[in-house]
């Protein structure tokens, strides 16, 4: 039998993917083609991270393209989407998104992994109290990569008014994305003497950060689609709930202050969707 975690995650990526899709075929074939190349970003950088460096395992979902469960490349395409679209709406200097949108990524990354691998999903073959309980610090070096480096390739050629931007961004985005994570991955996992790891990560960090609110940036500048809200949003609360009825996110209960924190950050990031949401609301319902 499935395992019901896996099942409900896998459903709930399915879903979240499919809200991205409705606004990419409303705002035209580039948006459509961006989604589509995040997700197959996701799958090969997966395929190609667990071959590089054997560092850790899948569970076995109900639907898998090899080892990797295909939901997990779905949601690196929702990620990224989300991200992106919410990184566009703000005052951030262009070529600075990409910055944020790895930012975006670690605020999910930081409060789910953990529980991830305490319910089975995968496995780093470590125990649960290595380093940052059971999930490599090199693990978020990688995931501010996978998204910055897909993030910055597209916009490379974004901005033109012309096909190039339409239909080469996407393989841009996928060619530089793959080469670059696999750089990074050997360069932390080959180059940088373990010991180290942790801060190096935590200056990566720190430098990202400190780039970010140097430029004071306003987020919702103009309007973003509300599933910049919601991908966040189902992320940290399917987790948070999941966490607690496994008991998983008290293993130790440090996991469940870092959740919270995490939840509340993305919750303050999005105040315009969420007031938007309830005006509707009480506009629907008076």
């Amino acid at each position: 039998m499935s395992n019901p975690y896996f099942i409900t995650f896998e459903i709930i990526a399915y879903s979240l993917s499919a809200l991205c899709f409705v606004h990419a075929f409303k705002n035209g074939t580039g948006n459509v083609l961006r989604l589509i190349t995040g997700i197959s970003f996701g799958i090969l950088l997966e395929l190609a991270t667990i071959r590089q460096l054997n560092a850790y395992e899948y569970g076995i979902f109900p639907v898998m393209v090899l080892d990797v469960p295909l939901c997990i490349g779905v949601s690196w395409g929702s990620i990224l989407y989300s991200a992106m679209e919410f990184s566009d709406a703000s005052s951030l200097p262009y070529f600075l998104r990409p910055v944020l949108d790895g930012l975006l990524a670690l605020n999910i990354d930081l409060a789910t992994d953990t529980i991830a691998i305490r319910l089975g999903m995968w496995d780093w073959g470590q125990g649960l109290d290595f380093q940052y309980f059971g999930v490599p610090y090199a693990n978020f070096w990688a995931w501010f990569w996978v998204i910055s480096s897909f993030s910055f390739g597209y916009r490379l050629l974004a901005r033109r008014k012309d096909w190039i931007a339409t239909w080469l961004s996407p393989l841009l985005a996928l060619l530089s994305g793959l080469a670059w994570v696999l750089a990074t991955n050997w360069f932390i996992s080959f180059k940088i003497p373990f010991e180290y790891h942790g801060l190096v990560v935590l200056l990566l960090l720190a430098a990202a950060l400190g780039a970010v609110a140097a430029k004071r940036p306003r987020f919702y500048r103009v309007p973003a689609p509300a599933l910049v809200f919601w991908i966040p949003f189902i992320s940290h609360l399917y987790f948070l709930v999941t966490g607690l009825v496994s008991g998983a996110i008290l293993e130790p209960p440090f996991l469940l202050g870092v959740s919270l924190l995490m939840f509340a950050a993305a919750l303050a990031l999005h105040r315009p969707t969420i007031a938007a949401l309830l005006v509707k609301s009480r506009q629907s319902h008076p």
